[in-house]
């Protein structure tokens, strides 16, 4: 499966971001910005292929067209909250997100749905560095969560206060180890070591190129080597500026051609092999000028018996 294909059947996503975020002193969680965006539009980016997402909090503006649900009281807690959120989808198969998971991406998604479809298990959850599990990152059936919040309903009377284990205890689960993926931010210094991270040398371009997507409303995955080949070819075969005018060119061509990955492939495979021809050009050039140079320091020397 490339980047940018979907799943081969569809799910449900449920995004849990109503909580107090007492540990951040009552800030607004999910709207924290790491790396330009708020956590929550980092978690939406993660699902942005499900039939339905439902975010279960006080509706906000988001990076793209959610539902909205409330867990009542609002408040309740998680199990609550879920159940909430469960209500509203329809699909098989649900992914049930926490709102503050700044280094979850999309292949992370589909690694537990294909952990959950794999195999007979009831659910799929990520682990952390300590080996925890991590419920609110998780690929269920949502046969078997509807089964399981009914019985906790009846046996307790209602949802409000459970906590996640007591719902997950009930289900046969699977994990998946992820301690980059499952990293959360519930305290401040949380928030100041995704910031950091993000900005590291091996991180930033891809942090930075999925941030200008979003901000941009593009839903597009390209092979970002070919680009940064083509700006580097054109930088030094023709000039500096002309990295970031070539490879604005080729966008516009791609989108001229209808769009899409290949589209932008092919662009840049034009502008490579144009900015190649040019650099190849300028070397003979720069060749020719030598060999003329030599040519004619050779003719103005003096000869054997000169003088």
């Amino acid at each position: 499966m490339t980047s940018y294909e979907h799943p081969a059947a569809p799910y449900d996503a449920v995004v849990l971001a109503g909580g107090g975020a007492r540990r951040l002193g009552g800030a607004d969680k999910p709207g924290v910005r790491v790396g330009g965006r708020a956590l929550l539009d980092r978690v939406l980016a993660a699902c942005a292929d499900a039939r339905i997402t439902v975010v279960v909090a006080d509706p906000r503006p988001t990076s793209r067209p959610v539902r909205w649900a409330r867990e009542d009281p609002p408040g309740a807690g998680p199990v609550a909250a879920l159940d909430a959120g469960l209500r509203r989808t329809g699909a098989d198969d649900v992914v049930v997100l926490s709102a503050d998971l700044p280094f979850l991406a999309a292949p992370t998604v589909r690694r537990l749905l294909e952990a959950l479809r794999s195999g007979g298990a009831e659910g799929a959850l990520l682990t952390d560095a300590d080996g925890r599990d991590q419920p609110l990152v998780a690929a269920y059936r949502t046969a078997a969560l509807r089964r399981e919040l009914a019985v906790l309903s009846a046996a307790a009377g209602n949802l409000t206060g459970l906590p996640l284990r007591r719902l997950t205890a009930g289900l046969d689960l699977t994990r998946v180890p992820d301690p980059v993926a499952s990293f959360d931010c519930d305290t401040w210094d949380d928030i100041a070591t995704a910031r950091a991270r993000i900005r590291e040398h091996g991180h930033v371009l891809d942090e930075w190129i999925s941030a200008a997507k979003d901000e941009l409303g593009l839903d597009l995955d390209v092979d970002i080597k070919v680009l940064l080949d083509l700006a580097r070819d054109a930088a030094h075969g023709v000039a500096r500026p002309a990295a970031p005018l070539t490879t604005f060119l080729v966008g516009y061509a791609a989108a001229r051609a209808g769009g899409g990955p290949e589209a932008v492939a092919e662009a840049a495979r034009k502008a490579a092999a144009l900015a190649q021809r040019w650099a190849a050009e300028a070397e003979r050039e720069k060749a020719e000028k030598a060999e003329g140079s030599e040519n004619d320091s050779a003719a103005g020397a003096p000869g054997p018996d000169a003088g």
